[in-house]
């Protein structure tokens, strides 16, 4: 389950990563602590059919925010419907963004930090379920 992380907290990759190796999904998982940085990689997979079957978002990011680079993710947005899962990962606990992730196309879902395996072992779960292997 390739894995996009794209947040700003070291602490919160540090976190992924370990979680991610107690999986067993060591080298699943490409970080950014920049969402610049991160949107020009999608940027440049997206041509080559490359991009992560799953993207994990953080919301609250200096530069672009989550809601900002879900907008600069609309023109690839029937290729990432087609090969990957967006989900929020937030420490928000705000109504307004939890509507605003089922209101968009481009969000699969909305999770609370900190992530847990159970919820990494749902999303594996629905990445074999859509077919994104």
């Amino acid at each position: 389950m390739q894995t996009l992380l794209v947040d700003d907290d070291p602490t919160v990759i540090f976190l992924v990563k370990r979680l991610f190796q107690h999986e067993g999904l060591p080298d699943a998982l490409t970080t950014f602590l920049s969402p610049v940085e991160a949107l020009t990689f999608l940027r440049q997979q997206a041509p080559l059919g490359a991009l992560p079957q799953v993207i994990l978002l953080d919301l609250n990011m200096p530069v672009l925010n989550g809601w900002e680079f879900l907008d600069a993710l609309q023109p690839l947005e029937e290729q990432l419907r087609d090969q990957s899962l967006v989900y929020i990962l937030t420490s928000s606990l705000a109504s307004t963004d939890t509507r605003r992730a089922q209101s968009n196309n481009l969000v699969a879902g909305l999770l609370h930090k900190p992530l847990d395996r159970y919820e990494i072992q749902a999303i594996q779960a629905r990445v074999l379920e859509q077919g994104l292997t």
